[in-house]
């Protein structure tokens, strides 16, 4: 006899080609996937209704001297617009107002040289967008500064990166997209256990799958294993599309990590609730109330799972960044771990 948790498992992912919701589901993210670099042109305009070009706003104070150059590097980037403010008190309360997205303190030293200290929010899916047009006005301003005064060394200094040109839509691509087409086939799979496990129960056929004979753990397995394995795949696979249609997508062994770490939880979350209480309706609310609360939770961390994954992508990711996925995955083992004793202490007889 093969192992009860793979055929379980491939039982149910025959029976999802049945479920038209899903299949339809599948099909949008396909469609998204496979046609993003069209579909975010239009859609940049509804995740930003200031028109098409996403405009990062600075709030600029210092030194005057220091001040202008940098006025001049900011409004000579795409996407970036330089506010000057009469001292750091004020820049800093428009930043907390949401005024300006960014505040730069730009100063000259006794030596001649050019002190800037820049503060962009440590927290939110907007923050990589920020950072990196930021960064693109600083290499500006620095190039600037060495070409003024290049008469004034005495060795060659290493060269700069050379300026390149960013699309106006990546912000969009990175923070709603990419997040969107990683996250959405876990928000599924969990969702995918629960309607399982609780029509298994509502129909009676529990009980047909146990005298096979077959545990009630590796009904749960099987499960778990059907609907945790496919999201990953998917997710992957909606990357691979978006490196076809010329967005580059860093990382791909990290997010397929991150992925499997979530779903992981997401899904022993959704098999939790339908353990606990087997009615569809029930079962359902309390499992999107509480996905709803654990992203909403996490969504306050600076390392947010769209955050990382934000900047996993696009290749910008520090060791923190690295350190939340392999964290991810821990708590996932954990959640199931936590699942089989759980599993252990019902009785399927009283289910339902």
């Amino acid at each position: 006899m093969g192992n009860p948790r793979l055929a379980i498992a491939r039982r149910e992912l025959g029976s999802l080609r049945k479920e038209k919701t899903i299949v339809l589901a599948l099909a949008i993210q396909l469609f998204v996937a496979a046609f993003s670099s069209f579909l975010v042109v239009g859609l940049v305009s509804l995740y930003d209704p200031s028109a098409a070009n996403y405009q990062v706003d600075v709030a600029v104070t210092g030194g005057e001297a220091a001040v202008n150059d940098l006025i001049v590097a900011i409004d000579g980037e795409s996407g970036l617009a330089a506010r000057p403010y009469p001292s750091v008190d004020t820049a800093m309360t428009a930043f907390e107002e949401r005024q300006v997205d960014a505040v730069v303190e730009a100063s000259t030293g006794p030596n001649g040289r050019v002190h800037l200290v820049a503060t962009a929010p440590d927290s939110g899916v907007e923050t990589t967008a920020v950072v990196v047009r930021l960064r693109d006005a600083l290499r500006a301003l620095e190039r600037t500064e060495r070409a003024e005064r290049s008469a004034f060394l005495s060795t060659d200094p290493l060269p700069v990166p050379p300026a390149t040109e960013s699309s106006p839509y990546f912000g969009f691509t990175y923070t709603v997209l990419v997040p969107l087409l990683l996250f959405l086939p876990v928000f599924i799979a969990g969702s995918l256990v629960v309607d399982s496990l609780t029509e298994e129960v509502a129909r009676g056929t529990l009980e047909l799958l146990r005298v096979a004979p077959v545990s009630f753990s590796a009904v749960v397995d099987g499960k778990l294993l059907a609907a945790g394995g496919l999201a990953p795949i998917q997710a992957v696979a909606w990357m691979a599309l978006l490196q076809l249609n010329g967005t580059g997508i860093d990382n791909l062994a990290w997010l397929f990590g991150m992925v499997t770490g979530l779903t992981a939880v997401v899904v022993t979350l959704g098999a939790t609730v339908s353990i606990t209480a087997p009615d569809r309706r029930i079962a359902q609310l309390l499992y999107s109330l509480g996905v709803l609360l654990v992203f909403a939770g996490t969504s306050l961390l600076p390392l947010s799972p769209a955050n990382s994954a934000a900047r996993l992508a696009l290749g910008t990711a520090g060791l923190s960044a690295r350190l939340a996925v392999v964290g991810l995955v821990v708590v996932g083992l954990v959640s199931l771990v936590g699942l089989r004793v759980v599993v252990g202490r019902v009785d399927p007889n009283e289910l339902g």
